[in-house]
């Protein structure tokens, strides 16, 4: 974490690095919203299970560009290492997922607008949370030392 914030000659590429992690949680965060609309509203399914199926494919597609985008050098180690790792952070990651976005939509979202505006906002929540904890683990362990 000190890396990101630090101002030695390694600090703007990190801060590169960070960017492009975000603009992959963006790509990753328009299926994310996509599927979890299209199970809810679609074909009606309980927006805690569509929540749990949108971030699995959030998280293939947000693992595949982390490979050839953000962390070009991973593709020299192996994939099935390496997504092994991806998924344990991002098992986590889904787990504050989706107690921020139960839990936000539930207590404020809810009462604030109407369906589907309300789990909207809490999914926007939750992905902004989990953006920060998903970089930093990833960091400095699916992608040590690159």
């Amino acid at each position: 974490m000190a890396k990101l914030f630090s101002f030695d000659s390694n600090s703007n590429g990190e801060l590169t690095r960070f960017l492009k992690f975000a603009t992959v949680g963006a790509i990753g965060a328009v299926v994310d919203f996509g599927v979890l609309n299209l199970l809810v509203l679609g074909v009606e399914m309980a927006k805690e299970y569509a929540n749990l199926i949108s971030v699995t494919c959030a998280i293939f597609s947000n693992f595949t560009w982390n490979r050839l985008w953000t962390f070009p050098e991973s593709r020299e180690r192996p994939v099935h290492t390496q997504f092994g790792k991806f998924a344990m952070v991002n098992l986590i990651g889904l787990g504050i997922n989706q107690i921020v976005f139960l839990v936000t939509d539930a207590l404020i979202f809810a009462h604030l607008f109407p369906h589907p505006i309300d789990y909207n906002f809490a999914k926007a929540t939750a992905i902004i949370v989990v953006l920060f904890w998903n970089f930093f683990v990833n960091r400095n362990w699916t992608y040590r030392g690159i």
